[in-house]
């Protein structure tokens, strides 16, 4: 008996956010004493992300990498790490792919001037391109929320309404998003970008983030294609 392939996926996310979640549980699974395995597997595994993404003709990207609340709440050298990957590892994967421009969402006052200055230094060689990957380092929802509304108060909107707290959000120019993809299994979105998913799609994987791959990817894209079909 041959079985019957899937349809394509109808209708496709214009904008896809990823919380990728499981990168410690996945260093202990993995045999790692030092959590710091699994960031660097975590990290290198965004390019792959991108191709995913490239391949779907998706782009816009948000990337839920480090939060406000990680970096005061875990160790000093777990944050160290963290610092340095967003230092070295994640502009150089960023600025040699030549599809993405980079955006900044968050606190960056809360890292160290070299790795703020690495960022920003990727996202200024990085603009332009014609593919947008928004990052989420040191970020909470309510400051995001608080950066739209002083943002359209001191550009003298006419009216700060929904529209105009939207447009003075950080990241890129798309602002809503489509589809969260949350690995590890957990229920919850953690603070991510509340006023930018408020008519998303949630498609939860067990799948830790770097056992997460292209066909998990395919398949919450297929996800989404079935929720929208019935909207």
């Amino acid at each position: 008996m041959r079985l019957r392939r899937r349809p394509a996926p109808t209708r496709l996310p214009a904008h896809v956010g990823v919380i990728m979640d499981g990168n410690r549980r996945w260093a202990r699974a993995a045999g790692f004493a030092d959590p710091s395995a699994g960031h660097q597997r975590g990290a290198d595994h965004v390019e792959e992300l991108l191709g995913w993404c490239a391949d779907w003709g998706i782009e816009h990207v948000t990337t839920y990498v480090l939060s406000a609340d990680n970096i005061r709440k875990r160790s000093s050298t777990e944050v160290g790490y963290l610092f340095e990957l967003l230092t070295g590892t994640i502009p150089d994967l960023v600025t040699r792919n030549e599809r993405w421009s980079l955006h900044l969402s968050g606190d960056l006052t809360l890292l160290p001037p070299e790795t703020r200055e690495a960022l920003r230094a990727a996202e200024s060689a990085t603009a332009g391109r014609p593919w947008h990957l928004t990052m989420a380092v040191g970020y909470d929802g309510h400051w995001d929320i608080l950066e739209g509304v002083r943002g359209a108060v001191l550009a003298g909107a006419d009216e700060v309404d929904v529209d105009a707290i939207t447009a003075h959000l950080p990241g890129g120019p798309v602002k809503e998003i489509d589809l969260v993809i949350r690995t590890s299994g957990e229920l919850r979105l953690s603070g991510f970008f509340p006023w930018q998913t408020t008519r998303a799609e949630i498609f939860v994987s067990p799948k830790l983030w770097p056992d997460f791959g292209a066909a998990d990817f395919a398949e919450a894209v297929r996800f989404y294609s079935d929720r929208a079909a019935d909207r």
